[in-house]
């Protein structure tokens, strides 16, 4: 299979001030690159689990936002990358999980953004690349927030340990607050994505805690703007 030149620089989701790539070419062909890794992600849970909500929708806005993308790749002579993640995507056994993987997706794509538009002189560029954070920000996480609440709301037969989940949930207490504290740190939400595994680890429940200290956090930043 034909592989990216550029491979780990596109996986890494970062500009990297020191390669030899030049920076507007890594900002645009890393953002394409993840769009494409969500819009796949979202393709093989639909393939998988049927048309279901909030999946199908969120499907189709990726595509709308990789389109743009390559819009601007034209402009600026930027080759497209292979898009090869179709085939390395491995989706969980159940939907809740697929949730939880989409809330953590649009986080880091959020984080992604942040450090992109930290590197863009462009106008245009900037612009587009704004909307496409705001997007994660203001739909697709949303989306995938409620997803996974809704599911522990409507499951009254599920057992876990509360006292366990807060002994949890304070080893990220130090990462958590400060995204509570209202700026989006991309280190503070890799480090927190990095260690949870979400579902996979520590049971579905400390993710939907997580996912719950995400929403007050959400609430909370809107209510200052």
């Amino acid at each position: 299979m034909e592989t990216n030149l550029d491979q780990q620089l596109l996986i890494s989701a970062r500009v990297d001030i020191n390669s030899e790539i030049p920076i507007t070419t890594q900002i645009l062909r890393i953002a394409v690159y993840d769009e494409f890794k969500a819009y796949e992600t979202y393709t093989k849970i639909i393939e998988n689990f049927g048309l279901v909500q909030p999946f199908v929708n969120i499907k189709e806005a990726e595509a709308i936002h990789f389109g743009v993308l390559i819009k601007l790749m034209e402009k600026y002579s930027v080759e497209v990358p292979i898009n090869d993640w179709h085939s390395k995507i491995e989706i969980p056994s159940t939907l809740i999980e697929c949730c939880e993987i989409g809330v953590a997706g649009e986080i880091n794509n959020i984080a992604m953004y942040n450090n992109l538009l930290s590197h863009v002189t462009q106008d245009d560029i900037k612009n587009v690349l704004y909307q496409l954070q705001a997007a994660s920000y203001n739909n697709h996480l949303p989306a995938f927030r409620n997803c996974v609440l809704m599911h522990y709301n409507s499951n009254e037969n599920l057992n876990f340990n509360q006292e366990d989940i807060l002994e949890k949930l304070g080893e990220y207490q130090g990462m958590i607050d400060d995204i509570m504290s209202g700026n989006i740190d991309e280190n503070s939400i890799g480090k927190i994505f990095s260690k949870l595994n979400l579902s996979m680890t520590s049971g579905a429940v400390f993710g939907g805690a997580i996912i719950a200290l995400m929403n007050t956090y959400i609430s909370n930043k809107q209510n200052k703007e």
